[in-house]
């Protein structure tokens, strides 16, 4: 009776997710790789599946949307820039995030909740008005394109442009998924329990080797989950370098958003659409194997 009580609680819970998920990705998903084998409309979008032609009737379906992209330089070329990028953010907002994790997990009760409230103040902002506050950060009369312009014009090198380059993408990209990091990283060092780490330091060990050996391996699902929620979306991001970015820091994002919106070939979008999201699962499964294989998720787990 339990058993069926508890089936049923199940089924009423996980009911609403499901919902979501199919109506708003798994069916879209369908549809973007059925579009993908589709042949483009003379004026944009996807050409009628059927086409009559005399007396005959032709199927539009095709495979050179395919080979067009997997012989495409450009394409594969974004590829890597948007995997660098999406690299160096993960990397930046991990050596970041940690110690500021761990300063709001070791902190009092009192504290600990203004630190948080800090961290996800930038969620109450429009997204856009986040980023255009960094154009004017990062913008040739701003004071700090001033203070850097002259520290390595002493130096002697030649003044920079802050804005509209790749390091512009990669600080907004480091500033907007921060929390992203922070978050997970808290929730897992919150749980870690301190007597480990005296009962370390009184076998003889010193903060550096109680870190490595003990507060970093318990840490490393909150590790892996930061990097997901970091990574993932930077890959797909098309806002930012739009905006702060200029033709050397465009990414597969934007020739997504190019093929949809302006060139309108949405068979090619679907394609890119498809092989960033294949790009994406690779790397997040071989990442996980590599974890599990290291055998520091089963310590943690325990």
């Amino acid at each position: 009776m339990n058993k069926n009580i508890k089936l049923s609680e199940k089924k009423v819970l996980s009911t609403p997710p499901i919902i979501y998920l199919t109506i708003l990705f798994l069916i879209p998903t369908i549809i973007m790789v059925f579009v993908a084998f589709r042949e483009p409309g003379s004026y944009g979008g996807v050409a009628p599946l059927i086409e009559h032609i005399g007396n005959t009737n032709k199927i539009n379906l095709t495979l050179d949307n395919f080979k067009f992209a997997f012989s495409n330089y450009f394409l594969w070329q974004l590829c890597i820039r948007s995997l660098y990028f999406s690299v160096i953010t993960t990397v930046c907002c991990l050596i970041i995030g940690y110690p500021l994790a761990m300063l709001i997990a070791k902190s009092l009760k009192k504290y600990r909740d203004i630190l948080l409230l800090l961290v996800i103040i930038p969620f109450w902002s429009c997204f856009l008005i986040r980023i255009y506050a960094w154009m004017i950060i990062l913008g040739p009369q701003s004071g700090v394109s001033h203070i850097i312009n002259y520290v390595i014009g002493i130096m002697g090198f030649q003044p920079v442009n802050l804005l509209y380059s790749s390091f512009a993408v990669v600080i907004c990209l480091v500033y907007i998924n921060l929390p992203f990091m922070v978050l997970p990283l808290y929730a897992n060092l919150e749980k870690h329990n301190d007597d480990v780490i005296e009962a370390s330091r009184d076998l003889g060990a010193t903060r550096l080797q109680s870190f490595l050996k003990i507060t970093m391996p318990l840490s490393l699902p909150g590790i892996l989950a930061g990097s997901a929620l970091v990574f993932i979306p930077s890959i797909g991001m098309f806002v930012v370098p739009e905006l702060v970015g200029n033709n050397c820091s465009l990414m597969i994002g934007n020739l997504i958003k190019q093929q949809f919106l302006q060139t309108m070939n949405w068979p090619l979008g679907s394609v890119t659409a498809i092989i960033m999201t294949l790009l994406v699962l690779g790397i997040s499964a071989i990442v996980a194997i590599l974890a599990r294989r290291s055998g520091a998720l089963q310590y943690a787990n325990k």
